[in-house]
């Protein structure tokens, strides 16, 4: 053992590192590239969390309306609120739709549109959202040449309750 001690002393073994070329930004972008995942991460969740709440909002809209007409037509009146609604009917086109509980009427002005249009409510069975886009929508769109002479301009519009003036301004109003 002394003598490879001794050897070892005379000629010690060759050891010798390579440098790692190190790249001084290494730290950095590691750090850079964890903060922009985190970042988008997040971004990612706030925008599910808003979809989910835009979607749930609507549902309890839809919810609160419906559980309104049933309240409403079990007891065979409905009070003198306004309801109104907005309509997407399409590409370019939409709607926005007042229930005047205290006229009894439903009034309709498509936009796109030159006119308002409304129809009487029926107290006992209110026509849902549904009904009104596929009945008075599509009179109002089937022929714009037919449609003045289909349905009757409204000629007294005291009959129209104040949210029903105030969608429909100086617009012309029909009977759909």
């Amino acid at each position: 053992m002394d003598q490879s001690k001794a050897v070892l002393m005379e000629r010690p073994p060759v050891y010798s590192e390579l440098p790692i070329p190190s790249i001084p930004c290494l730290g950095g972008v590691k750090k850079l590239v964890c903060v922009v995942l985190v970042v988008v991460v997040l971004v990612l969740v706030l925008v599910g969390v808003l979809l989910m709440g835009l979607h749930m909002s609507q549902k309890h809209t839809e919810t609160i309306f419906q559980m309104s007409l049933q309240d409403g037509s079990s007891t065979g009146a409905h009070g003198t609120g306004v309801a109104t609604f907005h309509l997407d009917t399409g590409i370019n086109s939409s709607a926005s739709v007042v229930y005047d509980y205290s006229k009894l009427l439903i009034g309709t002005r498509p936009r796109p549109g030159h006119a308002c249009y409304i129809t009487r409510m029926d107290p006992e069975q209110v026509q849902s959202l549904e009904t009104i886009a596929e009945s008075v929508l599509s009179k109002i769109t089937s022929d714009a040449s037919r449609q003045d002479d289909s349905m009757k301009p409204v000629t007294d519009r005291s009959l129209l309750g104040t949210t029903i003036k105030v969608l429909c301004g100086s617009l012309p109003v029909y009977w759909a």
